[in-house]
């Protein structure tokens, strides 16, 4: 991916009355206003905003849908507050994996990276898998492998610590300890303990939609679990047809619901909008028993923000280039 100064507009005339697009979400789950502080709350909107700039400043000079998501994905995996990269969340042992994919919609190539554990950037190692390799996916010691060949950074484990992820993986385990022996004792376990994602979904000037999603998973996970984010069609998908997705929230419901392409399916096949094809496959993880949210954009650029949970953290970008950052219902 080029630096934002490097990307050079197209020479198309009329690239400045195309219509662009972007949105991005740091994950959804029991999220209440009574529950986060004043300061962490301008945190998570900090981090946010970062990322719609850092994506929305690619699309403005004409840059491509998939260097801005890539790029928004990167900001957020940075940010030890959100469940990816340096922010992801432990194991059952202890450890942090992560998974992360990446889709084009002109092209339907995508990559997809699972349970990896010394990458610094999943989404950028997403993305070289599409770009540099004949798979889809390669997961575990043989993704890093292929990093390490590629230049991709590769860090130390302890690169990923933080005290809030730590505190949550403790706090689980002793409630499940304290299940299992029948005591009364009652701790509150909210989804935001548990799991998180970040996703970003944009439209670039050449009409082109793209889909990037990462994550660390779920709070106390077995280790080599994989969730929906780098299941293409469940936790991410684009196809310049229809629409860009990117998911968060119970991954094996999303992985059942196949709900990252059912929008786009709903959309092609039952000529519904984004907004209603959005809410129709969230309704679906619902039905199976599952929760969370998705962003969606459509090749107008308009935007679905649609979660079943208390909160979602998210943002987009508006018509007029302003970025609206949201997290509670």
């Amino acid at each position: 991916m080029k630096p934002a100064s490097e990307i050079q507009p197209d020479n198309n005339p009329n690239m400045e009355t195309k219509k662009i697009g972007l949105a991005i979400h740091g994950g959804a789950g029991t999220i209440e206003r009574s529950k986060i502080t004043p300061e962490k709350e301008r945190e998570y909107r900090a981090g946010l905003e970062r990322a719609l700039s850092a994506g929305y400043e690619i699309l403005k000079r004409g840059g491509s849908s998939l260097d801005a998501t890539e790029a928004a994905v990167r900001v957020l995996e940075e940010d030890p507050h959100f469940n990816a990269g340096r922010g992801s969340v432990f194991t059952s042992a202890g450890t942090n994996e992560m998974d992360a994919s990446i889709m084009d919609g002109k092209t339907l190539k995508a990559g997809a990276i699972g349970s990896v554990q010394h990458i610094k950037s999943p989404i950028s190692l997403a993305r070289l898998v599409m770009e540099k390799s004949p798979h889809v996916m390669l997961g575990c010691a043989g993704a890093e492998a292929f990093a390490k060949a590629n230049g991709i950074e590769l860090v130390d484990q302890k690169y990923f610590f933080t005290q809030d992820r730590w505190d949550a993986l403790q706090k689980i385990k002793a409630a499940e300890k304290h299940r299992a022996s029948g005591e009364g004792t009652s701790f509150l376990i909210t989804e935001q303990d548990r799991h998180g994602t970040v996703g970003a979904v944009a439209l670039d000037r050449n009409g082109n939609l793209a889909a990037a999603t990462s994550t660390g998973g779920t709070t106390n996970k077995m280790p080599g679990r994989i969730g929906d984010t780098p299941v293409i069609g469940a936790g991410t998908y684009a196809n310049n047809q229809t629409c860009a997705v990117s998911c968060t929230g119970d991954g094996e419901y999303f992985i059942r619901a196949a709900a990252a392409h059912e929008v786009s399916a709903l959309m092609k096949y039952r000529g519904l909008t984004l907004q209603e094809a959005a809410q129709d496959a969230l309704d679906t993880v619902k039905q199976l028993g599952g929760s969370g949210g998705l962003i969606a954009i459509d090749t107008n650029a308009e935007i679905a923000l649609a979660f079943n949970t208390k909160g979602m953290y998210r943002g987009y970008v508006d018509p007029n280039g302003n970025f609206i950052v949201q997290i509670y219902r």
